[in-house]
């Protein structure tokens, strides 16, 4: 019974390797007969970037805001203002001497991920597109639940604000720069949140 697990181990450590040496590995045909296989096992547990060897710095920020609706008994629905997600995200990150990296990259890459596999349409159009967008809804019920004083909430709708970064040395006294996008997704149904 030992031999048949360590076995499995190896025979399981080795089309991992396999696997993703073809994810990251040049485009050869090998690679492209395999690619739902590869890419079915690679995302969304191992995916592989250069980023930490060759950051590529977002040139925009981005205001993430949520707001909920929640529908009582009567018909009446009930919707919240606008809470600035990434807004709590800079304030945990501000002034901290070990800023977690969760609170720092966790909503921004949910966000960048949603936009890479929605494009400018909010049409989930493959298993993966789902996966995230359930991703970023739940990070943002999470967080507005966090920060809710009580009520609960069977909707949620984000807005994203895109500004582009100051050039450095840029004039302070000078207005805000105008938004690059102003992007309103639809309202997502959740699971009940609140207390």
């Amino acid at each position: 019974m030992l031999r048949i697990a360590v076995a499995l181990c190896l025979v399981t450590a080795l089309v991992h390797v396999v696997l993703v040496f073809l994810h990251v590995a040049p485009s050869n045909p090998v690679s492209k007969r395999y690619n739902s296989q590869v890419n079915g096992w690679v995302y969304p547990l191992f995916e592989q970037n250069w980023r930490l060897f060759a950051p590529d710095p977002d040139s925009f920020n981005r205001q993430i805001l949520a707001r909920t609706a929640h529908a009582d008994s009567k018909g009446s629905v009930r919707v919240t203002p606008w809470l600035d997600l990434a807004a709590v995200d800079h304030s945990a990150v501000d002034h901290n001497v070990f800023p977690s990296h969760t609170s720092q990259n966790l909503l921004r890459r949910a966000w960048t991920s949603y936009v890479e596999t929605h494009g400018g349409s909010d049409t989930a159009r493959s298993e993966r597109a789902v996966m995230l967008q359930q991703y970023l809804r739940n990070i943002a019920a999470d967080r507005v639940t966090a920060r809710n004083d009580g009520g609960t909430f069977e909707f949620i709708q984000l807005r994203v604000v895109t500004l582009p970064v100051a050039a450095p040395g840029a004039a302070a006294g000078n207005r805000p720069p105008a938004p690059t996008e102003d992007r309103l997704l639809p309202w997502w149904k959740v699971t009940p949140h609140g207390k």
